[in-house]
């Protein structure tokens, strides 16, 4: 089974340039905890509601002025959508990661996978759990 057959496809982007707020009230609106940070088509980070409030806000940043840029994940990890299911799981367990960016192989943006897709799409109980005891290991990255 490949990654596409099992991604969520409509993802929607956030541009570096937007302010941490704009971000959060995406993130509401959507119900997502992770918004793709993406210049024009290209993905270029990952910003997380942990990356908001404990990397930025905690730290005394301003979500009225701060920029996503400032509070993204620059290090992506991403799958292919032509890959197989089990490659992008053991990706995520390899990398304590619970969604994978899904790009095309001219590197666009074509959706999101998660480990809830894996476990409900798949059907693979084993697949899932094993990502997931790969992404509770502490200290692993």
């Amino acid at each position: 089974m490949q990654v596409n057959e099992v991604m969520t496809h409509s993802v929607e982007c956030i541009p570096p340039d937007s302010t941490l707020r704009e971000a959060a009230e995406r993130m509401k609106t959507l119900d997502v905890g992770s918004l793709p940070v993406c210049d024009n088509d290209r993905l270029v980070g990952m910003l997380t509601d942990r990356d908001i409030t404990v990397r930025a806000v905690s730290d005394g940043h301003d979500p009225e002025k701060d920029r996503v840029r400032d509070a993204m994940t620059p290090q992506v990890f991403y799958c292919f959508e032509d890959q197989e299911i089990a490659e992008a799981a053991r990706l995520m367990r390899e990398k304590q990661v619970r969604r994978l960016p899904v790009l095309d192989r001219n590197k666009r943006l074509v959706g999101i996978v998660s480990l809830g897709d894996l476990a409900v799409e798949t059907g693979d109980e084993h697949l899932a759990g094993h990502a997931l005891e790969g992404i509770s290991e502490p200290g692993v990255r």
